[in-house]
């Protein structure tokens, strides 16, 4: 999807956008806080297009879906960052992304670089039975979590896919006592026990800046 304060090319015939910027191609469930973090910086250099969200379910098609944009849309760029880490792809996305000449934000998920990719790490060990949500996998938890795993039909699956998990962790890239509630939902409902971890953006913040 794109964003309606992009200036990429959207339709034939469009005018290219400025050079001397940079256009980002993030997964949909960034969109949110890169725009936060746009606007809060004054990051106005860098346009924004986002693949969507539940790609995540079928990570076969990321790799392919930003090769696709970055072919799209690099002529009328002078950088372009692909606002994905690793994602489940299996390493494809970063060899294709060398192949292309674009940079990608390093680790292996989201979670990792919204902790700080050092960070998470540390403890990773001591997680493995670690089931964990952004502010944006809280408030979409039932369209990316309940409903396709078939919860909502079959909660007696609920030990089979989360039998070997023994919590819940909830990086906050914000401080809204809402989502804390409903995060602590949602850890009820999984029988996890619920811990909250605030984040902020993490290395995000942190690629974004470099920009």
């Amino acid at each position: 999807m794109t964003l309606p304060d992009d200036r990429t090319l959207t339709e034939a015939g469009m005018a290219p956008a400025e050079k001397g910027r940079i256009l980002l191609i993030a997964c949909g469930a960034l969109a949110r806080e890169i725009l936060d973090l746009k606007a809060a910086n004054g990051w106005d250099h860098l346009d924004l297009t986002c693949l969507p969200a539940n790609y995540h379910l079928w990570p076969d098609r990321i790799t392919g879906a930003v090769v696709e944009t970055v072919e799209k849309h690099r002529d009328a760029y002078d950088g372009i960052f692909v606002v994905y880490a690793d994602c489940g792809t299996g390493g494809q996305l970063f060899e294709k992304c060398k192949e292309l000449g674009v940079e990608m934000i390093a680790g292996p998920h989201c979670y990792s670089f919204f902790e700080g990719n050092s960070a998470f790490a540390e403890h990773a060990e001591e997680e493995m039975g670690a089931f964990y949500l952004t502010d944006f996998l809280v408030r979409q938890f039932d369209a990316f979590v309940w409903k396709p795993m078939g919860l909502d039909r079959y909660p007696e699956l609920r030990d089979m896919y989360f039998g070997n998990y023994d919590r819940l962790v909830y990086q906050a890239q914000t401080d809204d006592p809402a989502l804390d509630a409903k995060a602590r939902d949602c850890a009820e409902r999984l029988g996890l026990a619920y811990v909250r971890r605030f984040t902020g953006y993490g290395d995000l913040k942190t690629a974004l800046a470099r920009l």
